[in-house]
């Protein structure tokens, strides 16, 4: 197999952003591993479709709340890379995986925070911090946000406080990893149509109103209009972006 083949790592590939960025990636021509966390069909069903394109594609399962699963995950990957690419490094690290929680600052519990708190912060800077010594020289970390880390509805203070603290993360990122001609940027969506946010939406239609007509462009965004931004900071084109955070919004909330 070609040694000149990129390799990128998406956690949560199997459905909603993940899927659509896992679909974009291949579709640049680079190799995609993904991860699940109990959906083996979805991500079965993703790996098929990459394959498709001609792209090798592997689906790991995987649990980003829980640090302490992160060695054996480590060890899978290792393996995986050696079967299927003869490699022990792979290029990109997309941090995707996510789960959702709305509540008021007084409602929300200490449970629910550190459910959110492990899978969007802890989780993230313990994989990454796990990976590194796996991730190839000149290669890239994005990880995905929000735009709620910069403006504000009620309900998302948890939430939103876990984004920004990934985004300063990423930042961190990118100054200790230059040297090894590493990048790191993040990229935070606004209000998407994803299987996450579509109950949301089913049970208050008035939302998908009210988002587009604070949004420039005068609608609520879609998955393509985020897996393409991912797959374009895994791409060559893309050597001179580091340390942003780049918003995906559709000039919502300006």
């Amino acid at each position: 197999m070609e040694t000149t083949r990129k390799i990128a790592l998406i956690t949560g590939g199997s459905r909603g952003l993940g899927k659509n960025a896992a679909l974009s990636i291949a579709r640049k021509g680079i190799d995609v591993i993904i991860t699940y966390n109990n959906r083996k069909e979805d991500a079965d069903a993703v790996v098929a479709a990459i394959r498709n394109t001609g792209r090798v594609a592997v689906a790991l399962q995987l649990n980003t709340g829980v640090v302490k699963s992160f060695d054996i995950f480590s060890q899978q990957l290792t393996t995986v890379l050696k079967e299927n690419w003869n490699r022990d490094t792979f290029d990109f690290l997309i941090n995707n995986a996510g789960t959702e929680y709305t509540a008021s600052i007084a409602m929300t519990t200490e449970e629910e925070f550190d459910i959110l708190c492990n899978v969007h912060f802890k989780g993230v800077y313990f994989l990454t911090q796990k990976l590194l010594p796996v991730l190839a020289d000149q290669g890239g970390i994005i990880t995905v946000s929000t735009g709620l880390a910069r403006f504000s509805f009620p309900g998302y203070s948890a939430y939103a406080s876990m984004k920004g603290a990934i985004e300063v993360f990423t930042k961190y990122l990118a100054k200790e990893l230059g040297s090894r001609g590493i990048r790191a940027n993040a990229v935070a969506p606004g209000a998407i149509h994803t299987d996450f946010t579509k109950s949301t939406f089913e049970a208050h239609p008035e939302t998908t109103t009210a988002i587009a007509s604070v949004t420039a462009l005068g609608r609520v965004g879609e998955p393509d209009d985020i897996g393409g931004v991912i797959a374009f900071l895994c791409t060559e084109e893309a050597r001179w972006i580091n340390a942003q955070r780049i918003e995906a919004s559709g000039g919502m909330m300006l």
